[in-house]
């Protein structure tokens, strides 16, 4: 009778346990962030600059990101789509042709202003919002 007792308790406490587990995965898989289907890493993330998503730039950016990959028309046609020669040496060092700027315009400013995508032949794009001081890598799919 005692050993029953012990195994039916074994049981019910494995069976407590496994559903507990159960429950708690559940709760952890609901709140964790979801994947994307895509887990391709970002091009330029190996450039060791933050990455961040073009959703949480400037809206000027995504209008602008929209033109470069419709081929233009460029506001700015004599420096939109022209070499960007890395004199900063803020991006990865590549020849000297490899990067091409595009202006981000900025509401109220009566020039160019300071904001600038930068695109590499490799797909990269970058961000900078203060005329080349400094540079984000940008995430185009979020």
């Amino acid at each position: 009778m005692f050993n029953r007792r012990r195994i039916t308790a074994a049981l019910i406490g494995l069976i407590v346990l496994v559903l507990g587990g159960w429950f708690v995965q559940d709760a952890v898989t609901e709140d964790a962030p979801a994947q994307t289907s895509s887990s391709a890493p970002v091009a330029g993330a190996d450039s060791g600059l933050a990455v961040k998503p073009l959703s949480s730039l400037p809206p000027e950016a995504k209008d602008t990101w929209k033109l470069i990959k419709a081929g233009g028309p460029y506001p700015y046609p004599r420096n939109d789509d022209v070499v960007f020669g890395n004199r900063e040496k803020l991006l990865p060092l590549k020849q000297s042709d490899y990067y091409r700027e595009y202006t981000v315009k900025t509401p109220g400013s009566s020039d160019r202003g300071a904001r600038r995508l930068i695109t590499g032949r490799s797909q990269e794009l970058y961000y900078t919002g203060d005329h080349y001081s400094s540079f984000v890598v940008v995430d185009t799919v979020k």
